[in-house]
């Protein structure tokens, strides 16, 4: 296991402190804008700038990677991100944040486009899956731990801003001493999103769905808490558990869905979803229980994607599978630009508990289509099925580290 992280821990590092330094940044945008009397369809629209600007740089910035290389782009991108950062601190408005977070999503694709595709150059074929364990670690680890740099914000409201810059900055340093070769980045061809529904119309609408139950839950998930009287310090705690729920949770899934009809554990994991978001809204208050059903849904929201992806790929042939990574990245990321907005309408509607009833009505929907689907086409036979793998919703160069994925 060691000899094949050694060789790449500085990109672990980076991928660390990157994430430790912008995977609090939606919850502390939204906690800020709330906090100045902001309404929830601004604070969503903001989100949803994010996710635009993650999706046009995931299509793009691969052209701007090969023409000046992996350091010189992945220094451009955290340096620009970095500067961005260090802009929300100097002027709170909502049409300039937005801006700013279109910036920041276009940064962190490039970023995760430069990284996942060293990663995936560097890791050998039967390596791949221990490489892929350690950059989820990585990622997930950072995101977890980097909510906890809310606290700052009572010191001053700069401070989380500033930290965030330094991280970020700090974050360069691996990579640009690196002694790991560039790798030659391939053009790619996605699978559209129409070749996808007629080859697996569950894996891309329920792509899509958990785009949109994400895409609220990271935009507007802390303003949830923050209504329920909950201050800056809980909802760090908060949001660090339905991460880490998100981790642990992945496996057990997954390995059901390996050994059963794989349809059925994604309806069961929408179900589930269901019966976690409903007991979310009978609480209503903050404790120990909303942070145990806080950590059930980030398990069960969190293991969708990947199902769904293997779900897909289940209908695919070796050669066809990052190929479609990129028409589900592209799925969930139209589906996660949705959600912030729509689960803002919901919000102002119903209250606070109207971002749940939100995402149980997309896990409801989802759940109909798959129980549809069940009965309009055979299952894949358990031993013909792709084997489950948790991968980041990141871009589609993550597919490649899947260790069933061609070789490159």
């Amino acid at each position: 296991m060691l000899a094949a992280i050694l060789p790449v821990r500085s990109l672990f590092v980076a991928i660390f402190m990157l994430m430790a330094g912008s995977g609090f940044l939606s919850t502390l945008i939204s906690l800020q804008l709330e906090a100045d009397g902001t309404a929830p369809i601004l604070i969503g629209l903001v989100a949803t700038f994010y996710f635009v600007g993650l999706t046009i740089g995931s299509l793009c910035v691969s052209t701007l990677i090969r023409r000046v290389g992996h350091i010189r782009a992945f220094a451009t991108f955290v340096s620009l991100f970095s500067a961005s950062t260090l802009t929300y601190a100097v002027y709170q408005d909502a049409s300039l944040w937005a801006c700013l977070r279109l910036v920041d999503g276009f940064c962190m694709a490039g970023v995760f486009v430069c990284l996942e595709s060293w990663l995936n150059e560097r890791a050998e074929p039967e390596a791949r899956g221990t490489v892929l364990a350690g950059y989820m670690i990585s990622l997930y680890a950072g995101q977890a731990i980097g909510q906890f740099l809310l606290n700052l914000n009572h010191e001053k409201p700069s401070m989380p801003f500033m930290a965030a810059s330094i991280l970020l900055s700090l974050a360069v340093i691996p990579v640009a001493v690196t002694r790991i070769t560039e790798p030659v980045l391939e053009a790619r061809a996605p699978l559209t999103l129409r070749r996808l529904y007629e080859v697996s119309p569950l894996g891309i609408v329920g792509a899509a769905i958990t785009g949109m139950m994400l895409g609220a839950f990271y935009a507007l998930g802390a303003v949830y808490v923050s209504r329920l009287g909950m201050d800056m310090s809980a909802a760090a705690l908060f949001m660090s558990i339905v991460i880490l729920g998100g981790v642990v949770l992945q496996w057990p899934i997954g390995l059901l869905s390996d050994k059963f009809e794989r349809r059925r554990v994604i309806v069961g994991t929408f179900a589930a979803t269901v019966a976690v978001c409903i007991g979310i809204i009978l609480v209503g208050v903050p404790g120990h229980q909303l942070l145990i059903l806080g950590a059930l849904f980030g398990g069960l929201t969190f293991a969708l994607y990947p199902l769904c992806v293997a779900h897909t790929n289940d209908h695919l042939t070796r050669e066809e599978r990052v190929g479609a990574s990129g028409g589900l990245v592209l799925a969930y990321s139209i589906g996660a630009a949705a959600g912030p907005v729509i689960g803002a309408v919901a919000m102002t509607t119903f209250g606070p508990a109207g971002l749940y009833i939100f995402i149980s009505f997309c896990a409801i929907g989802a759940l109909a289509f798959a129980l549809w689907r069940q009965r309009m086409s055979v299952p894949v036979p358990n031993e013909l099925q792709h084997p489950y793998q948790i991968l980041p919703r990141t871009t589609p160069m993550s597919a490649s580290l899947d260790p069933h994925a061609p070789r490159q």
